[in-house]
């Protein structure tokens, strides 16, 4: 009778939400708290004001060269929300490149052209794509675009090609149950983001290859729990409500499963077989360099570098200088939104023989209000990101292990810009 009483209790504690204690590992602790610098411990000494989520994942090599994963955590908590702004690219990259996989059988593949029409109210045509060297859209150029600089309309065309039902199914069928895409990075309601473009894939001879129709989303969603952040916010016609921003439909990735994703695309086989993503050889190598690529080496699109420099979406290399370190590429995605920012990496050292995963995320809007743009990204967010990193990264570089890690599958081919290529740089884009 005791025990039957309990159970029903731990039942009645579960369904009324209460949450479990945030996760956190002695040593990763002792690491951050080993640095003084003022950047990063402001944050850590607030942990649930600045939403602070933190992991950090050793790698170690056996004798064979098989990675071995050890993941530490600093007040982790899959209930504590984040917004997960351009994180949601990474996934979308991943899942298009699988889709068109399956899809070789009709004569596509990432390279072929790809045309948007209009189906519903709202929706946007693209017939055109000037940033690419054949003025055409494709499935690979806007991923080069997602990933290079976050630039969001190639991000709503991924999810167009996909469609919300089939995107959520994905994840699903892939153990991420939690996660949730649902929306565009555009003011559409709910009903417009169930509504997806028809979608063309044409040849080079301009021969219909494949005609996608638009698709309407009929699957329901459930929210088990309630988003709400801040203590006001502004709202799409300008007005200030004094009541929290409501996130529960927006999307939602908790930060384990994003790292998790990054993790099944660098190492395939350190996941389970449901949880990969099923594309080619070629298509992981594509996905490796726009990850890791930087503006500067790239010739198309043709970005300001003065703008957008090497570490402009690499967070936790984000400095003064905007240089990035001889010898280290770091593969990721940032997303920064509604003052939150948020960065999953993983890096590697190929002159020191290093490796390591790091994932972040952090809220830096003191006054409480979203939708005034008026965060602390430059003051708060990216110093705290920059002095993490480092400080793993430092960690890293004295960490002893029994076997240096043989790198050479993933040191990347990458582009080169012509240095007499006299274009105009884009220097202005939506991300």
């Amino acid at each position: 009778m005791l025990r039957y009483f309990f159970a029903l209790l731990i039942g009645l504690l579960l369904l009324n939400g209460v949450q479990a204690q945030p996760e956190t590992d002695s040593l990763l602790q002792r690491i951050l708290k080993a640095n003084p610098s003022p950047a990063l411990q402001h944050v850590l000494r607030n942990p649930q004001a600045y939403r602070c989520q933190i992991i950090y994942t050793q790698i170690n090599r056996n004798k064979k060269n098989k990675p071995q994963f050890r993941h530490y955590y600093f007040n982790y908590d899959p209930d504590l929300y984040f917004n997960p702004a351009s994180t949601v690219k990474l996934p979308l990259a991943a899942l298009a490149l699988e889709k068109l996989h399956r899809m070789e059988s009709q004569g596509l593949d990432k390279h072929t052209t790809v045309l948007f029409d209009s189906s519903y109210p709202g929706q946007r045509r693209l017939l055109r794509d000037t940033t690419a060297i054949t003025g055409l859209p494709s499935v690979a150029h806007l991923i080069k675009r997602a990933l290079l600089v976050s630039e969001n309309d190639p991000y709503n065309r991924l999810y167009q090609f996909l469609g919300q039902g089939p995107i959520n199914k994905s994840l699903r069928s892939k153990g991420y149950k939690e996660s949730r895409i649902t929306r565009q990075f555009m003011p559409f309601t709910d009903e417009q983001n169930r509504h997806t473009n028809a979608v063309q894939f044409v040849g080079a001879d301009d021969r219909p290859l494949y005609l996608q129709p638009p698709a309407y989303n009929k699957d329901s969603f459930k929210f088990r729990k309630k988003f709400l952040v801040g203590k006001a916010h502004i709202d799409r016609n300008g007005r200030t409500v004094q009541a929290p921003l409501d996130f529960t439909r927006h999307n939602y990735l908790p930060l384990q499963s994003l790292q998790q994703m990054l993790q099944s695309i660098i190492f395939p086989y350190s996941v389970g077989k449901r949880e990969r993503f099923y594309f080619s050889t070629d298509d992981r190598e594509f996905l490796l360099r726009y990850l890791s690529q930087y503006p500067s080496e790239t010739p198309w699109p043709l970005y300001d570098t003065a703008t957008y420099y090497d570490s402009y979406v690499k967070f936790f290399f984000q400095n003064g200088t905007h240089r990035m370190p001889a010898g280290v590429r770091v593969f990721n995605k940032v997303g920064w939104a509604y003052g939150f920012m948020t960065d999953v990496a993983y890096v590697a050292d190929f002159a020191n023989g290093i490796e390591y995963m790091l994932s972040a995320t952090v809220y830096v809007n003191s006054d409480g209000i979203l939708n005034d743009d008026k965060y602390e990204y430059e003051t708060v967010g990216i110093p705290f990101m920059h002095a993490l990193g480092q400080t793993i990264y430092q960690h890293e570089l004295k960490r002893q292990r029994k076997y240096r890690p043989n790198l050479s599958d993933l040191q990347i081919q990458y582009e080169q810009r012509d240095p007499a290529d006299k274009r105009t740089a884009i220097s202005v884009v939506d991300n």
